[in-house]
């Protein structure tokens, strides 16, 4: 019992701070009407278009105003209050999402309204990642920051758990459009627990003043810092290669397997979802994260995937996906906390919108290239270049461990 009760305080530390208690609820609703949104919005292109290019230029248009911008929305983050920020943004999304369920219910729908509303998406993003991620370590402190961003993996996953099975369901009974009302209506809860936290409990953070040359600092200070530029380059990588699975996944269900409606492709995101909250509390309990750890994740992660890619069947895909999502959080977890650990507070802003931009800006192209690949293929192959990019990481992070190790040992004979 006393086990037990140890694993579950050491796991679940930061939930014990009664801001991010609030902020992880209210998350957790929106984030499962987020995933509602991205099966709803990825079946809606494929039965307006039936096209893997359509579908990977409305992913990539979401992610273009990140992969643009990025350090600017990071530099914002550093200026402002973050709770402030993500006040406008998570409304933002929430009106964005209720437009789009109105122009299905009306029968104004077309590709290109879905493409504006994904890039508009996009524009509210640019503040809200990084804004998101430096809000954090604003409520939990340093010593449970890695805790608390793992949980946020498990926070975000299990909303892929939810989301898609409730997707699915709605897609049969009432549409495409039930998907985005519901989306549209959970934003209300993160809004609820923001204005609940209690201000005088957040952390001191110190603001940047506005200055010329901002954001040159930020990328100059990025790139003099081996181990923050190494782990944003292995996300930038994975991010744009492996990332994909609004693309490959439902290409996979609806090509490879002939899935004729959007069951499957739900079941292969909860699939994912579950081995994600798996490898997020794997983290969580972990705390800290090593190098052989990123090591051992990355190359997990790229096993799992080609195992996806060489399922003989839709369940045997959907068993693989499991793993697949295990290692591919616990390291997307593991990087977002070595990057806020090992960053400063005045630069925190700037290095989570760079690892924002490596992250998700890289899909307008990912998206689009896997789309192209595939469609000149299939999506078995775009699952095996996600398979590549995973092992190049692995490589290049071994490359940066032993360099370090190297310097260590110099360092000490001299």
């Amino acid at each position: 019992m006393n086990a037990a009760r140890h694993l579950s305080s050491r796991t679940f530390a930061a939930l014990s701070v009664r801001n991010f208690r609030l902020y992880f609820v209210g998350q957790l609703i929106s984030v499962s009407g987020t995933w509602m949104q991205s099966v709803a919005q990825g079946w809606l292109i494929l039965q307006l278009t039936g096209s893997s290019v359509d579908l990977g230029f409305a992913v990539a248009l979401q992610y273009l105003p990140i992969l643009l911008f990025g350090s600017y929305g990071g530099l914002v983050a550093d200026r402002y209050e973050k709770r402030r920020i993500l006040y406008f943004t998570q409304a933002g999304a929430g009106l964005l999402a209720l437009l789009l369920g109105l122009l299905v219910s009306a029968g104004h729908v077309h590709p290109s309204t879905v493409y504006v509303v994904s890039f508009a998406l996009g524009v509210v993003n640019l503040f809200d990642v990084p804004a998101r991620q430096a809000f954090t370590q604003e409520m939990v402190g340093r010593d449970l920051i890695a805790n608390a961003v793992s949980l946020n993996s498990v926070l975000m996953n299990s909303g892929r758990v939810i989301g898609p099975g409730i997707a699915a369901g709605f897609i049969a009974l009432v549409g495409t459009a039930g998907c985005f009302y519901a989306n549209a209506a959970s934003y209300v809860a993160v809004i609820w627990a923001l204005w609940l936290m209690n201000s005088s409990e957040f952390l001191p953070m110190r603001t940047v003043v506005r200055e010329r040359g901002q954001l040159r600092l930020g990328l100059k200070y990025l790139w003099n810092t081996p181990l923050l530029r190494n782990v944003i380059i292995s996300v930038a990588v994975v991010g744009t290669f492996a990332f994909n699975f609004t693309v490959t996944l439902p290409l996979l269900a609806h090509t490879t397997f002939h899935q004729r409606t959007a069951s499957q492709y739900g079941v292969l995101m909860g699939a994912m979802g579950v081995g994600a909250i798996v490898g997020g509390l794997f983290v969580a309990y972990r705390s800290r994260p090593t190098p052989q750890l990123l090591m051992g994740l990355a190359l997990g992660f790229g096993v799992a995937m080609a195992g996806v890619s060489l399922a003989p069947s839709i369940t045997w895909a959907d068993v693989l996906m499991i793993p697949t999502g295990a290692f591919a959080i616990a390291f997307m977890s593991s990087c977002n906390a070595t990057l806020q650990l090992n960053s400063t507070d005045q630069m925190r802003g700037r290095v989570m919108s760079l690892y924002g931009t490596a992250f998700l800006g890289t899909t307008p192209i990912g998206a689009p290239l896997i789309g192209f690949i595939i469609g000149l293929s299939n999506p078995r192959v775009g699952l095996l270049v996600g398979f590549a990019s995973a092992l190049l990481t692995t490589v290049l992070l071994t490359l940066q461990w032993r360099s370090s190790r190297t310097n260590v040992v110099v360092l000490q004979a001299a």
